[in-house]
C-alpha cells in the first residue's frame, strides 16, 4: 500500500458569526486508505468535508494535496484537485439516463459523443465491479442504483479522494456488502477514501482509520484493527457510554391497533400500499423495515388519518373505554377528539413536524393546542415542557426562545421526539427518529423508545439500521412496494433473512400474524 498523503489538513479554522465549526482541526488521508470520521451531531464533520469539496472556504488552515499547498475556493477547484463528494442526497435528473446524468456539467474539449461516454462509463464499471445499465432512466432505478451512478461520476471526472456522506444509509445489507467490496476495491487501487457514517460496526468493518471530532476540534486517529465501539464512543462523546439497548419481554401485551387489508393510491392511482395487514400490541416494539420509498410513510400517515385510504380498517381498541373504533376516513381531528393518543414524528422534521420560524417553547404549543384555547394536557407550560426537553434530550441550544430553524438537524429531531413522548400516546409512531443523530443522541432515543413500551404504549418503529432494529424491536414488519412481505421475531431472526424481504426475495414468505 502507497502509503504516501493524498491530502493533508493542517490548522483548519471556520467559525459562522460566533460559533466554532471547526478549530484547528489537522488530519491526514493516505493513497490506498479508507479513513472514516466519527463525531457527534455538531462536531464538525459536515463543515470540515464541505471545506475540502469546495462548498466552505477555511477562516484559518492549510490543505495539503499530494504535498504541495493548494486553494480550494470552490467545487470546480475541487474537481481539478480530482476531489469528489457523494452527497446522502442524490443530485440527479430524474429523466436522464445514467450516462447522461455521469457527464451532466462535464466539460470535454471534444463533443459530446454518446457512444464514447457509454463506452467510458461501461470501463469505469468493469474496473471497480459496478452492475449499472448506462442507459437506463434514472427514475426506474432502485436507490442502490442511484448512488452507483453517483458514485461513477466523480471517477468518470478523475476522482482520487472520494468523500462519501452516508452511504450505507438507505442500502439493504446486500447492497451494503457489494459498496464495499467496491470501496475496498478502489482503496486497493489506490483511491483515498473517507466515510462520514454514524455506524461503528460499518466503521469496524471497512475502513483502515478512524478520525474523531469532538466540538469541532480533531480528537485523534486510531488504527481501526487496533480499536473498538466503546473507544470510539468515549472518543466521541469524552466520557464512557451504555452502547447497550436493554429490550424488555413485554408485559400481558394487548391488541391496540389493528391495521385490516388496507389500500392506498397517489393521485395518478398509483398503489401506495397493497393489502397492508398487522396488529400493534400494547408494551411491545413494533419495528417497520423496507428500502426507502416502500410504503412506510404511507402507512403511518394513514393511520394518524393524514392519507385517504380505498379499502380496508384501522380499528383500535380503546383501553379507557374498552371500545372499538373504526380509524378510517376520520380526520386527525377527529382521531384525537376518540381519545386516540396516535404519535407521529415524521420524516420531514421541519415540513411536518416543526415550524421553524417558532421557537421551541412555541412548537411545544403545537400538540396541545385546540380550538384557540390554551389548554396544555399535561399540565405545563410550553416553556416548561420546553426547558424538560431540553435537559432530559441534551438539546444544544441557547435557550427556549431559540427559533427551531437556528438549531442543528440533530437538535430539532431531539426537540421533535421529546414533544411527541410528552403528549402520553397510546400508541406512538416514530419514523426514523434517529436520522441524522449522532450515536450518544441515539441511544437516548432508543431508551426513550423502551421506556414507553415500558409504560404500555404500542410502539411503531420505523428505521434504516437493522442492527437496530433486530436489538430493539420485539417484532419486525417489512414492506416491499407497498406490500408486506414478512412479519418476524426479532430475536430470533437476522439482518440477512430482513434484507431478502425488504428485496421481496422471499415473495411473501413468513407473511402470518406473529
Amino acid at each position: 500500500m502507497n502509503s504516501s498523503a493524498a491530502i493533508e489538513l493542517k490548522n483548519i479554522t471556520k467559525t459562522f458569526g460566533s460559533v466554532i465549526a471547526n478549530k484547528n482541526v489537522s488530519l491526514t488521508v493516505n493513497k490506498g486508505e479508507i479513513l472514516s470520521i466519527l463525531g457527534e451531531n455538531g462536531s464538525g464533520k459536515t463543515t470540515l468535508m464541505n471545506m475540502i469539496s469546495g462548498i466552505y472556504y477555511p477562516d484559518d488552515g492549510q490543505i495539503f494535496i499530494d504535498g504541495k499547498e493548494v486553494v480550494i475556493s470552490s467545487p470546480r477547484d475541487a474537481f481539478d484537485y480530482k476531489i469528489g463528494m457523494i452527497h446522502q442526497h442524490f443530485k440527479l435528473v430524474d429523466v436522464f439516463t445514467a450516462t447522461e446524468n455521469i457527464i451532466l456539467g462535464h466539460e470535454d474539449k471534444q463533443n459530446y459523443n454518446s457512444k464514447k461516454a457509454t463506452q467510458k462509463v461501461k470501463e469505469i464499471c468493469d474496473m471497480y465491479g459496478f452492475e449499472i445499465d448506462p442507459t437506463k432512466k434514472i427514475y426506474n432505478m432502485a436507490v442502490s442504483e442511484k448512488q452507483t451512478v453517483e458514485i461513477i461520476k466523480v471517477l468518470y471526472r478523475g476522482a482520487d479522494i472520494l468523500i462519501l456522506d452516508e452511504p450505507t444509509a438507505v442500502l439493504t445489507p446486500q447492497e451494503t456488502e457489494k459498496l464495499f467490496n467496491i470501496l475496498r476495491k478502489m482503496r486497493d487501487l489506490g483511491k483515498a477514501i473517507i466515510i462520514i457514517t454514524h455506524k461503528l460496526n460499518e466503521v469496524l468493518e471497512l475502513s483502515d482509520k478512524v478520525a474523531v471530532l469532538r466540538k469541532g476540534e480533531y480528537i485523534g486517529t486510531v488504527n481501526t484493527a487496533e480499536t473498538n465501539e466503546s473507544e470510539l464512543t468515549e472518543m466521541m462523546v469524552g466520557k464512557k457510554i451504555s452502547l447497550n439497548i436493554e429490550r424488555s419481554v413485554p408485559v400481558d401485551p394487548q391488541d391496540r391497533l389493528i391495521v385490516e387489508n388496507i389500500d392506498c393510491k397517489n393521485r395518478e392511482g398509483v398503489k401506495l400500499l397493497d393489502n397492508v395487514s398487522f396488529t400493534a400490541r400494547s408494551g411491545e416494539i413494533l419495528g417497520i423495515a423496507g428500502i426507502a420509498g416502500s410504503g412506510q410513510r404511507e402507512l403511518l400517515e394513514a393511520i394518524a388519518g393524514l392519507q385517504h385510504l380505498e379499502t380496508g380498517k384501522i380499528l383500535y381498541n380503546n383501553p379507557k373505554t374498552g371500545e372499538v373504533d373504526d380509524l378510517k376516513d376520520k380526520t386527525p381531528m377527529q382521531i384525537r377528539e376518540l381519545g386516540v393518543r396516535l404519535s407521529f414524528v415524521p420524516e420531514d422534521r421541519l415540513g411536518m413536524g416543526l415550524v421553524g420560524n417558532m421557537d421551541i417553547a412555541e412548537n411545544m404549543m403545537l400538540r396541545s393546542y385546540r380550538k384557540g384555547k390554551s389548554i396544555f394536557l399535561e399540565r405545563k407550560s410550553p416553556r416548561d415542557l420546553a426547558e424538560h426537553i431540553i435537559e432530559d434530550l441534551e438539546v444544544i441550544t441557547p435557550g427556549v426562545t431559540t427559533p427551531v430553524r437556528r438549531l442543528s438537524g440533530g437538535n430539532i429531531q431531539k426537540v421533535l421526539v421529546g414533544r411527541e413522548i410528552s403528549s402520553a400516546p397510546t400508541v406512538l409512531m416514530a419514523a426514523y427518529p434517529v436520522r441524522g443523530l449522532d450515536i450518544n443522541s441515539s441511544y437516548t432515543i432508543y431508551n426513550l423508545l423502551n421506556g414507553q413500551k415500558e409504560k404500555g404504549v404500542a410502539v411503531i418503529f420505523v428505521g434504516e439500521d437493522l442492527d437496530v432494529l433486530t436489538e430493539l424491536c420485539d417484532r419486525i414488519m417489512v414492506i416491499c412496494g407497498g406490500k408486506v412481505t414478512g412479519i418476524v421475531d426479532g430475536r430470533t431472526t437476522s439482518k440477512e433473512e430482513i434484507g431478502l424481504l425488504m428485496t421481496n426475495s422471499r415473495g411473501g414468505e413468513n407473511n402470518e400474524q406473529k
